[in-house]
């Protein structure tokens, strides 16, 4: 299953500016983020909570960010 990403990486840009900096703030290498919003790499549980937290995701809007499928 692949997945839309778009939607995060804006969230990404908007709170951080770059992606090096929120690999930064997750305590993750660039290469590991660009793997998992490439689809090339799966999210875990906890990265999910770690990036909800790091970027003010609501709760109710995690699944419009992580579970969104690609058409």
């Amino acid at each position: 299953m692949t997945f839309n990403y778009s939607k995060l990486r804006g969230r990404i840009r908007e709170v951080f500016g770059t992606q090096d900096r929120f690999a930064e703030a997750m305590g993750r290498s660039n290469t590991s983020i660009s793997q998992k919003l490439n689809n090339k790499s799966e999210w875990t549980q906890k990265e999910i909570n770690r990036a909800v937290e790091v970027l003010g995701i609501d709760d109710v809007d995690i699944a419009a960010y992580f579970f969104a499928q690609k058409v």
